[in-house]
This record gives structure tokens, C-alpha cells and sequence, in this order.
């Protein structure tokens, strides 16, 4: 079973195939992936390195957190699960909602309608 980790705090100059580099020392590596921004095609800072086993990961951990990468203290740990609901508005369980205040709408007395 693979282990998700998390780097964070990256320079914007490290790559994906760098990444997969530095990691393979620990063990295998299933997949390395900097997260990139869409509109500019930088780097976020961030990335999600996938290891073979638990073990590697935890080797990894151990070692690569805090490392100085070009000036940058790096942030080396477990990946957490992506939380449901972030975000004030959008598509959740009980359906589309534009923001989730009671007093902002029409009909309320909010910003966009109210009373006459």
C-alpha cells in the first residue's frame, strides 16, 4: 500500500523528476507531483510525493523535514485527506448555495434585495 506525503514551502525551481530524485533515496517512488498554478504555469510551492511503502515514507519524513532547499525550510509530512465543504459558497449536500449567511439574499433585508 502507497503513503501520501506532503512538501510544502518549495522552491519554485524544483521539479518534478528533482523531486522523485531526492525521494528515491528513501525508497521506491510511485509518483512525484509539483502542484502547479493553471493561469501562469508556476509552481505553487507545494507538492504530494507518493512512496511504495509506509516505512520509505516515514524515512523520508525523518530526514527530508526542515531540510534547507535553496534558503527555503521545507515541510515534510503525512498527507491529510482533502476536507469536504471548504469554502463559504458552492455545491454541497443539501444542493447550491451562493453564500451560506441567512441575512444576505433576496427577500431578507440583506446586500441584493430587502423590505420596501
Amino acid at each position: 500500500m502507497s503513503t501520501k506525503i506532503y512538501v510544502g514551502n518549495l522552491p519554485y525551481s524544483v521539479t518534478d523528476s528533482i523531486l522523485e530524485s531526492n525521494f528515491a533515496e528513501f525508497g521506491s517512488v510511485s509518483s512525484a507531483k509539483v502542484m502547479m498554478d493553471r493561469e501562469t504555469g508556476r509552481s505553487k510551492g507545494f507538492a504530494f510525493v507518493e512512496m511504495a511503502s509506509a516505512e520509505a515514507a516515514q524515512a523520508a519524513i525523518k530526514a527530508l523535514d526542515g531540510r534547507s532547499v535553496d534558503g527555503r525550510s521545507i515541510t515534510v509530512n503525512l498527507a491529510r485527506p482533502r476536507e469536504e465543504g471548504r469554502g463559504p459558497a458552492g455545491y454541497g449536500a443539501e444542493g447550491f448555495k451562493a453564500t451560506r449567511r441567512a441575512d444576505v439574499g433576496y427577500g431578507n433585508g440583506g446586500y441584493g434585495g430587502g423590505r420596501y
